[in-house]
C-alpha cells in the first residue's frame, strides 16, 4: 500500500529573508513591515532553528540544507517533490527569483538518493506553472491530486502533471479573505492518511460540494473557518514517528487557532501535534509550517 507520509523532512535554512516583492501580488498573506532585512533574517533564522528542533524532538528525521543570497523565499521548497520508489520532480515556478532557488548543489545532493522522474522546468517557457506540493495537495494512497487554481497553480499544468503521475485531478477555484485566489492549495487544506482538513468557506460555492464530496469518499474531514485558514491551520503536514504512529506538524499560530473540538477531532488520528512559533516567517513570507517542509520519501 502506498505511503501517505514520511518520517524524513527536508528544510532549507534561510540565508536571505524579507518580504519577496515578486510574490506580493499573488500572496495575500504576506506583509512587509519594513524593518531592516538583517533584523528580519535574524528572527527568521531563530524561528527556523526552533521549528527544526521541535520536529526533531518530536521524533522526525530532518535534513537541513542552506539557501542562497537573493532568494528570500528559498526556505519554502516549492520547486521539488519526492515520491515513493526513489523519484523526484523539478517544478516550474512563477517568480524569477524563485526559479533561482533550484540550485545545482541541492539538485546534485538530492540525486544521490533520488532519480529525476520528471524535469518540468521548461514548462515555464510555455507559461505553465505548478509549484510542487504547495500547488498540489496529494492523496498519495488513493492517487488523487487536489489543486486550488491561481497564477501559481495553472489548470493545464495540473492536468499535465496528473496525467504524467497517474493521479485523478480535482481542480477548484478559491477566494481568500481579500477576494483574490488562495495562492497555494496547501494554505486551504491538508490530507493525512485517515483525515483531511479543508477551509470549505474559501472554495467558491459552485466547487465546494464537489471537493468536499470527493474528500469524504476517503477521509474524515475537518472543516476549517476562514479565520483559521488565515491563521494557517490548513498549512499542516502529517509526519510519521519512529514507532509508526502519526503526528501533525504546524505553526504555533495555527495550533492556537484550533478549537478544543478541533483538537479532539485531530487526536483521533494523530498521536500528537508538533508546533513551534514562526511569526516572522509567516508575516514576511506569507507561508507557515507546511510550506517549510519537503517530504523525503
Amino acid at each position: 500500500m502506498p505511503m501517505q507520509s514520511t518520517n524524513h523532512i527536508l528544510l532549507i535554512e534561510p540565508v536571505d529573508f524579507y518580504a519577496n516583492p515578486e510574490t506580493m501580488e499573488t500572496n495575500v498573506y504576506q506583509v512587509d513591515e519594513k524593518e531592516p532585512h538583517e533584523e528580519t533574517l535574524k528572527k527568521a533564522r531563530e524561528e527556523f532553528e526552533g521549528y527544526k528542533s521541535a520536529l526533531e524532538k518530536g521524533g522526525v528525521r530532518v535534513t537541513a540544507m542552506r539557501g542562497i543570497k537573493g532568494c528570500p523565499d528559498m526556505l519554502f521548497p516549492n520547486w521539488i517533490s519526492t515520491h515513493e520508489g526513489g523519484g523526484m520532480i523539478l517544478y516550474p515556478m512563477l517568480s524569477p527569483n524563485r526559479r533561482r532557488e533550484r540550485v545545482p548543489e541541492i539538485i546534485d545532493a538530492m540525486k544521490k538518493k533520488y532519480k529525476i522522474l520528471h524535469d518540468l522546468r521548461d514548462w515555464e517557457n510555455k507559461g505553465l506553472v505548478v509549484e510542487a506540493t504547495g500547488s498540489l495537495c496529494l492523496d498519495r494512497v488513493d492517487k488523487v491530486v487536489y489543486a486550488a487554481l491561481s497564477k501559481r497553480t495553472e489548470r493545464e499544468a495540473v492536468l499535465k502533471w496528473a496525467d504524467l503521475m497517474g493521479y485523478e485531478p480535482v481542480l477548484f477555484e478559491t477566494r481568500s479573505h481579500t477576494g483574490k485566489p488562495v495562492y497555494h492549495t496547501d494554505l486551504a487544506m491538508f490530507i493525512g492518511t485517515e483525515m483531511a482538513a479543508v477551509c470549505a468557506e474559501c472554495i467558491v460555492e459552485q466547487d465546494r460540494a464537489r471537493v468536499l464530496g470527493k474528500l469524504r469518499e476517503t477521509h474524515d474531514v475537518l472543516e476549517l473557518t476562514m479565520d483559521q485558514e488565515k491563521s494557517f491551520c490548513g498549512n499542516s503536514l502529517e509526519v510519521v514517528l519512529p514507532d509508526g504512529k502519526k503526528a501533525l506538524a504546524m505553526s504555533s499560530r495555527a495550533y492556537g487557532a484550533l478549537t478544543d473540538e478541533n483538537k479532539k477531532f485531530i487526536a483521533k488520528y494523530f498521536d500528537r501535534i508538533i508546533h513551534a512559533p514562526i511569526p516572522t516567517i509567516e508575516t514576511y513570507g506569507g507561508g507557515s509550517g507546511r510550506c517549510l517542509m519537503m517530504e523525503m520519501f
